[in-house]
């Protein structure tokens, strides 16, 4: 009988424990923005899974990721794509897109890859996005999951973007500490991200084994067409 009356007082107590212990959704964002003003290269396993709102289907992948930190050049990125086996590599200015299966590579400029909305999305991946300067933020749902990690929600500020919104989940770790220290000491606390796009598609990405700052190599960012590929310059500008 007394477990039946305390058990309601203690789930009660624990509620508001754990409310009162949630971090603001300031806190959230500079844990995101002081953390990545430290990121200067990034290595990480991905999991990719594309849902097709016109057709009511899903594309899966998986892989490694690398960014660098460039100069004048803008962000590096290389995505090498286990399954279905592609790359997508950046040096900054040049995008190739390499298709084996087809024997073929994409090239395009990155401005242009930029120019179509996606950059907002991309930028903030590579750590060269300012999360309250480029989106409305909001704590998403409860704000946390069932794991303790914090879940945002990203809208853009500037109208006509490829994608329409964006949901990250944030490292409760790294907030935690943030909030503990007042110092992001975690350059990138992004566990899993979601692009939702103008045509109801969703992209969910997830990342794992995440290395920073190990000290990446250029020369992985610049892409060495294999003997007997097909080059297509600038497929977007074709009509």
């Amino acid at each position: 009988m007394f477990f039946r009356k305390i058990a309601p007082f203690l789930v009660a107590l624990l509620m508001v424990s754990q409310a009162a212990s949630a971090a603001s959704l300031g806190d959230v964002v500079s844990t995101l923005e002081q953390g990545y003003s430290s990121l200067r290269d990034l290595q990480a396993a991905f999991s990719q899974r594309t849902e097709l709102a016109s057709v009511k289907r899903s594309q899966t992948g998986s892989g490694e990721l690398f960014i660098k930190k460039g100069s004048s050049s803008g962000a590096m990125f290389r995505f090498n794509y286990v399954r279905p086996p592609q790359q997508i590599v950046s040096n900054g200015k040049t995008v190739w897109y390499y298709l084996p299966e087809n024997r073929q590579v994409m090239t395009m400029d990155a401005s242009a890859l930029f120019a179509g909305g996606g950059g907002v999305a991309l930028s903030y991946l590579t750590g060269m996005g300012t999360v309250s300067r480029d989106f409305t933020v909001r704590l998403l749902g409860g704000g946390r999951d069932a794991k303790g990690n914090y879940l945002l929600e990203l809208v853009p500020k500037k109208p006509g973007q490829a994608f329409s919104k964006l949901h990250l989940t944030v490292s409760g770790r790294a907030v935690d500490e943030f909030e503990r220290t007042g110092r992001a000491s975690v350059p990138f606390p992004i566990l899993s991200s979601v692009v939702f796009d103008q045509l109801g598609n969703r992209t969910v990405i997830e990342f794992s084994k995440i290395r920073v700052n190990r000290g990446v190599s250029a020369a992985l960012f610049t892409f060495k067409v294999p003997a007997g590929v097909e080059v297509i310059a600038n497929p977007m500008g074709k009509k």
